[in-house]
């Protein structure tokens, strides 16, 4: 089989990531990865980063910020229910508690359970494009970027406008459990831009709405998101953006299979973000950023026909304020800044918990030559339950030529414990309040080379995860209790390779392939015979998309395989096709249209073969 995924490899590929508007890598203005301090030319990365462009979004055959990443390369999205119902993430073969993820560079830190960090008020269709950053980035992004970080970057549009679509896509299967309904899912979308020279504004709200696709999974999503830029004058700028989600849903079989049949959960969030560019003298600006998130989860393990048993209600507050600088030096660049963070949680299965945490970061880069990049940086971390800790990086790369570049880092980080790993009380699920912090520590070495239509990327890594946390049990008729297991170790391999063909000014081809092999050794130092997370992170994973344009004709094929370390491997088969016709965009998507059985999280399968057809009004 590992003959087959290296062969695969071996066929020209094409710009799954392209950063422009035409899919062109050479012809750009350059993508400039937001960094929290620096912002760096993607040419100048000394990083495995890449960029998932809006254009892309635009031809991938999903709707949900979900179902875009779980195209991503090394990004491991575990869906509970699809259609951006619930999903954890995570990257290169860590949990869904070790990625970060950041909304324009502000950190969405779910304290009582990543598993609804993905709960986000944001549509596609605001979307400018995702920064994937792989490895430990805790000297960059802080506490809890264990093996990697995701930044969402919005739009800031410049033309005034509306956009209205809407959909609706089946199974074609009847629900002969229950109703006798034929499965079904619709939503409608609307969102109104206004653009000026020295402000924009963005209003988006949709409304989602399924019976399922098997017994008790049928959901309603509504959200609303709203965004605000200002430029003061040329030295100053301020940023806002605000949104709330409310996702009810039925969750048969996600947390507790098979006595869950019944169950449903609504989850609520807002998340509200202020933040500003401040640009003091030539060489030194500032950077100041408060956010705020309120998440309600509430639980209910009968579903609705017995609510005074077997619910868990759960509020979580946070608040964040951070100020970063940089100063240009005559060589190189300092970059500083500190942030604090209050979290609290009132819950009926976890009880009333509150801490803070603050952090300081400094970092430095230089060019030493013109083919010699090094940031070197720390960051140093104050929690109110786990002390003083210190986490340094550095990151370099050197440019054999104009278009082959070498690239290595070193990378350390830290994962305070969720309140759900600390204090949580429930029949089949017991905290550890004595839990200790996560650390990792990666080493990475690899090479860029991007030369006109072709672009490739080839990275190793050893990462080593101390005082790893998973919920474990010796025997099947006791709880899951959280525990620091021990030590896992993990060699990767990630490849990945573009390719473009242009036919002609209206015709063009893009091809993407990609692969990842992650070889992980846990070393256990308990006895505990079964693990939730653990055993379950992906072996292989091979990513294909086959992109085709013929004026505002779009045709995009996507392909994905998963191995994990147990459980039967999979192929999932997707494809788009959209037609402009002057404003309007008019797309049929197919999912998983080899109708494969397949399973990311437990015992809860994902859906078979499903159609959807949509129509979209842009006016900006």
């Amino acid at each position: 089989m590992k003959k087959i995924y290296f062969a695969a490899f071996a066929v020209i590929c094409t710009n799954f990531y392209a950063q422009t508007k035409k899919d062109s890598i050479n012809q750009m203005d350059e993508v400039i990865i937001n960094e929290g301090r620096f912002n760096t030319p993607i040419s100048k990365q000394n990083r495995n980063v890449y960029v998932i462009s809006s254009e892309t979004i635009k031809k991938l055959p999903g709707r949900t910020l979900q179902e875009v990443l779980q195209y991503a390369n090394g990004v491991d999205i575990r869906q509970r229910g699809p259609f951006g119902t619930q999903a954890d993430i995570s990257v290169d073969g860590g949990s869904f508690e070790q990625t970060v993820v950041l909304l324009n560079g502000a950190k969405v830190i779910d304290s009582q359970t990543a598993h609804n960090m993905l709960n986000l008020p944001l549509p596609v269709e605001a979307i400018e494009r995702i920064e994937v950053v792989r490895g430990p980035a805790a000297r960059i992004y802080g506490i809890n970027s264990l093996t990697g970080a995701i930044n969402i970057i919005t739009k800031k549009p410049t033309d005034s406008g509306f956009m209205v679509s809407t959909y609706a896509g089946s199974n074609f299967e009847k629900d002969t459990q229950d109703t006798g309904d034929i499965f079904y899912g619709t939503g409608i979308q609307a969102g109104a831009v206004l653009g000026k020279e020295k402000q924009q504004h963005i209003l988006f709200a949709s409304h989602d709405k399924s019976n399922g696709y098997r017994y008790n999974t049928a959901f309603e999503n509504n959200k609303i998101f709203y965004q605000g830029n200002v430029q003061i004058n040329d030295k100053n700028e301020i940023l806002g953006s605000a949104g709330y989600i409310n996702n009810g849903f039925g969750a048969n079989g996600f947390y507790a299979a098979p006595g869950d049949k019944n169950s449903t959960e609504i989850v609520q969030t807002t998340f509200a973000n202020i933040q500003s560019n401040h640009q003091i003298t030539d060489s030194w600006k500032i950077m100041p950023r408060v956010t705020y998130r309120y998440n309600y989860d509430d639980y209910r393990y009968l579903g609705n026909s017995n609510l005074a048993v077997g619910r868990s209600q759960h509020y979580t507050n946070s608040i964040a304020g951070e100020l970063n600088s940089t100063v240009k030096l005559s060589k190189g660049e300092i970059g500083f800044g500190a942030e604090f963070r209050n979290e609290n949680i009132h819950s009926s299965n976890i009880g009333d918990h509150d801490r803070e945490n603050v952090g300081l970061y400094a970092e430095y880069r230089r060019s030493f030559t013109e083919k010699l990049d090094i940031n070197i940086g720390t960051y140093l971390n104050y929690n109110s339950d786990y002390k003083w800790q210190i986490y340094p990086g550095i990151d370099a790369s050197y440019a054999i030529t104009d278009a082959f570049k070498i690239i290595g880092n070193v990378g350390t980080s830290q994962r305070i414990p969720s309140f759900t790993d600390l204090y949580l009380k429930q029949t089949g699920n017991v905290g550890n309040p004595d839990l200790d912090s996560e650390n990792a520590f990666q080493s990475e070495i690899g090479f860029k080379y991007n030369k006109r239509a072709l672009s490739l990327n080839a990275n190793y890594f050893y990462r080593k995860i101390d005082n790893y946390i998973d919920w474990m049990r010796n025997a099947t008729n006791v709880p899951w209790q959280s525990q620091n297991t021990g030590d896992l170790n993990t060699n990767g391999i990630n490849l990945r390779g573009t390719y473009r063909f242009d036919f002609s000014k209206d015709s063009r081809l893009n091809i993407l392939l990609a692969y990842t092999y992650l070889d992980s050794e846990f070393k256990s130092a308990r006895t505990e015979i079964y693990s939730k997370y653990a055993i379950s992170s992906l072996k292989h994973q091979i990513t294909n998309t086959i992109d085709y344009q013929f004026k505002n004709l779009s045709v995009m094929f996507a392909t994905r395989f998963n191995e994990r370390i147990t459980g039967p491997s999979y192929w999932v088969n997707d494809f788009r096709v959209s037609q402009a016709i002057n404003k309007f965009t008019i797309f049929l998507d197919g999912q998983n249209i080899f109708n494969a059985t397949y399973y990311e999280v437990g015992a809860v399968p994902l859906p078979s073969r499903w159609f959807t057809l949509g129509v979209k009004l842009v006016t900006f």
